[in-house]
């Protein structure tokens, strides 16, 4: 269990080359900045700013098949997580940044341009009105109820499609609630960085629509 910012950065350190390190670090600068006129994070998160959203964020690249070459799906992209961290740290790997909120999509044009990202986009836009593509990789940090979400982003899926979904507490509550067969497709890992979190973690094309 990742406990201070030194395991943090050792962590995320040990998953990404040190070009991207670079680029992480430029990221957390300017996420800081920003973070002083829009609520991007909570101020109490700032201290393990690290441990509660970088590293949290790099954890899901170990669920994910390393010949998996995108592109990633990342639902309610908000501060850049984890979309703009396994971007940076995954650059061969394209991903399309969802995010309906203006200025949040300000933000993370910003971020984009500032790390030097090559394989970022920003989609700003409602999930529904998000042309629909083939995603491998699909991402999704408080952006709704697991059920909700399925439905939402079900079209983006296919039978290879990896699901990386971060929760808290009520991780193993909200797949329960999912019918059998989308119900087998999750699994649960304990999160590395809070034990009050876990990730549901899945692969296929869920049928949506059929909740128990």
């Amino acid at each position: 269990m990742i406990e201070t910012e030194d395991q943090a950065r050792a962590f995320v350190a040990e998953r990404c080359s040190a070009e991207a390190m670079a680029a992480l670090e430029t990221f957390v600068s300017i996420l800081l900045e920003e973070a002083g006129r829009q609520n991007l994070i909570a101020a109490s998160t700032i201290p393990n700013l690290w441990q509660r959203h970088i590293a949290d964020s790099a954890q899901l690249l170990d669920h994910v098949p390393r010949e998996t070459h995108g592109p990633w799906l990342d639902l309610g992209a908000g501060a850049g997580f984890p979309g703009i961290v396994t971007a940076i740290m995954r650059p061969e790997m394209p991903h399309v940044l969802v995010e309906s909120r203006t200025r949040r999509v300000e933000w993370l044009n910003r971020a984009i341009g500032e790390t030097g990202l090559k394989n970022c986009h920003v989609e700003g836009l409602r999930l529904q009105k998000v042309e629909t593509f083939d995603a491998a990789v699909i991402s999704a940090r408080a952006f709704a109820p697991l059920g909700d979400l399925i439905e939402l982003s079900a079209r983006f899926s296919t039978d290879r499609t990896t699901w990386v979904l971060p929760k808290g507490r009520s991780a193993a509550q909200e797949r329960d609630e999912l019918d059998s067969r989308q119900r087998a497709m999750f699994h649960v890992k304990q999160s590395v960085t809070s034990r009050d979190a876990a990730i549901l973690v899945g692969m296929g094309r869920p049928n949506p629509g059929s909740r128990r």
